[in-house]
């Protein structure tokens, strides 16, 4: 959003008119032109999907997976300090 200052000097009030819309006329252009429109998605390479991915849980058995990852089989850091979510430690470790 631009802030338009109008700054009035003590000369007449046609040319306090002038310098308002002269302010006011100065309006760019919001989108760009729709000859570029859709160009990324028109140059991205198109990838097969990879094959059929098992169905996740819902309701009551997604309950029960987020409950065992969060505080059954917690990964623990050197101190038993708890890891994140998104730790990698506990799959270099090893069986």
């Amino acid at each position: 959003r631009s802030v338009c200052s109008l700054v009035i000097s003590p000369s007449s009030s046609s040319q306090r008119v002038a310098d308002f819309s002269r302010h006011t006329l100065k309006m760019g252009k919001v989108h760009g032109s729709l000859a570029r429109a859709g160009k990324v998605k028109g140059q991205t390479p198109k990838v097969e999907p990879s094959g059929e991915k098992k169905k996740l849980p819902t309701g009551r058995a997604k309950k029960r997976m987020q409950y065992n990852r969060r505080f059954v089989n917690v990964a623990t850091a050197a101190g038993g300090k708890k890891l994140g979510p998104n730790s990698n430690a506990a799959k270099m470790a090893g069986p």
